[in-house]
């Protein structure tokens, strides 16, 4: 929050539309709800709140619907960390000072985060550079480790217990049907307490709404920019 504020101010911007993807969506909706009066819109996509429960379904709930792609999952830890906090765990491996480790964390990591999106397993073409396997997977492993920082509350989730803070903030909400975060409904949830915003969801597409869901993005901020116009 404080980075993004510093970095409004440098930028000499008085108010601003607030575009987030994912981890990026919980910060856009975390950041709105902190700082209201400068944020104009709020335009979200693969829409998520940060809570207990969604990295929880995440980690080891999906181990259900996938059992071969988790047991090589958790196999990765050490056996005393496996009943744990998953994220922390592999976070663990990722800050090893022995490169090897590193380098099988952050590659068990993305292997498990493919194993679970409707696509061909190894379709995410980034995770293929081991420079950016290892930046993703100590970066979402070091958020979702310690509780997105959102402190007290959010094994219910803070950003859901707060969404009457983004009232009279318009926004769009576009989600893939397949984005395994639906299993929660936090989308729905989140669109019927905050009335002001929009969901539009994509048919037969996951954490990544694909096409359909960037025109539906770019007509969002098309609109808003005419609309402040």
């Amino acid at each position: 929050m404080a980075d993004l504020e510093r970095l409004r101010t440098h930028l000499g911007i008085e108010r601003w539309l607030v575009w987030g993807a994912s981890w990026g969506a919980v910060l856009g909706l975390r950041y709105a709800q902190t700082h209201p009066g400068v944020v104009t819109e709020l335009v979200l996509t693969a829409v998520a709140t940060g809570s207990e429960p969604e990295v929880a379904l995440l980690t080891r709930g999906l181990g259900k619907f996938f059992p071969e792609a988790f047991e090589r999952f958790v196999g990765e830890l050490p056996a005393g960390e496996r009943d744990g906090n998953l994220a922390a765990a592999y976070n663990r491996l990722l800050e090893s000072p022995d490169p090897e480790v590193r380098e099988r964390a952050a590659q068990a990591w993305t292997d498990w985060e493919t194993a679970t999106v409707p696509a061909p397993p190894g379709s995410v073409a980034s995770f293929r550079d081991p420079v950016f396997r290892r930046g993703f997977a100590r970066t979402v492993t070091h958020y979702w480790g310690n509780d997105h920082f959102l402190g007290e509350g959010n094994d219910e989730g803070v950003v859901l217990r707060d969404a009457h803070l983004l009232k009279g903030i318009p926004g769009t909400l576009v989600q893939g049907s397949l984005d395994f975060g639906n299993l929660l409904g936090i989308v729905w949830r989140l669109r019927h307490a905050w009335p002001d915003a929009e969901l539009t969801v994509v048919d037969e597409a996951g954490h990544d709404a694909g096409t359909a869901g960037n025109d539906v993005l770019v007509a969002a901020t098309d609109a808003y920019a005419r609309a402040e116009s």
